[in-house]
């Protein structure tokens, strides 16, 4: 590819500098004298990353329009303007709302992913989502064990649900996430296998790969969802941040000590979280 197909191809994909900078493994400041045609003769090596990365693929079940790329952090989507921009090249699609570019991907490129492929598509970007470790997943069947006690003993409507399930958090088809666990009380937004539209409440599981995603972007996307209660636990420090969302509270901070009351529920239901580390706490031992 020359560098203008190169160029061209690089806005029909609504890639920045920044991204490519990021998926490639190209310096930041190589990619931005490149488009920007300040270097004339770039290295060959440099040119094959390039062309690796925006070189049109075919009959590689994602369709033939553009090549399937995952995001592993969160900075090339909501960096500064001058990020999104770059040199030399013209700023993407943005979404006024959440101040965000929208990327090229859909719900039908998530469709055709490969089983093994575990992403989250957030404003048309797919973010990869690496394998949980035990400690991770045993947080997340512990508050899911709690919530469905709390829903059994009550016969309430609320149902929660614990990952892999897909929300198509925006009811479109560019955002499809899958938090670690959360509570849908309007049965009827389950169907076809997925949540449409906000649940009430969410938890997120802090893990090195999913931190900036889970402190930035998706606490911005679940507020303007209409998430009513959001969770993040945060295993490292053994500490849960909550947010009322639904009357725009500052967050609550609790320790390993700390009861957290489930605010959906009027605080009827309260999580003990010295129970909660207490019971995995052998866990830390190991890994």
């Amino acid at each position: 590819m020359t560098i203008e197909e190169m160029r061209e191809r690089k806005r029909e994909l609504g890639y920045t500098n920044r991204m490519i900078a990021d998926l490639s493994g190209i310096p930041l400041s190589t990619v931005q004298k490149i488009f920007a045609g300040a270097t004339a003769s770039p290295r060959r090596e440099t040119v094959s990353a390039l062309e690796a990365l925006l070189q049109p693929r075919r009959g590689n079940g994602y369709g033939e329009a553009h090549s399937i790329s995952v995001l592993r952090e969160t900075v090339p989507v909501y960096g500064s303007r001058e990020d999104r921009t770059g040199s030399g090249g013209a700023a993407p699609p943005s979404d006024s709302a959440a101040g965000s570019p929208i990327g090229p991907y859909t719900l039908e490129d998530y469709l055709k992913l490969p089983d093994e492929q575990r992403v989250e598509l957030i404003d048309g970007f797919f973010y990869d989502m690496a394998a949980p470790t035990t400690i991770h997943q045993s947080i997340a069947g512990f508050l899911h064990k709690k919530f469905l006690d709390h829903v059994m003993e009550h016969k309430g409507l609320c149902f929660p649900f614990i990952s892999p399930v897909d929300v198509q958090l925006d009811c479109d088809d560019k955002t499809v996430i899958q938090p670690d666990v959360l509570i849908v009380c309007d049965r009827s937004k389950y169907r076809n296998g997925r949540v449409f539209g906000a649940p009430d409440l969410v938890v997120e599981v802090l893990s090195p790969s999913s931190r900036k995603r889970d402190l930035k972007i998706k606490l911005a996307k679940y507020y303007d969802a209409g998430v009513r209660e959001y969770w993040i636990v945060d295993p490292e420090k053994k500490m849960l941040v909550q947010y009322d969302m639904e009357h725009l509270e500052l967050p609550s901070v609790y320790n390993c000590e700390s009861t957290v009351p489930v605010l959906i529920w009027n605080s009827e239901c309260r999580i003990d979280l010295r129970e909660m580390f207490d019971t995995i706490g052998f866990l830390w031992e190991t890994e």
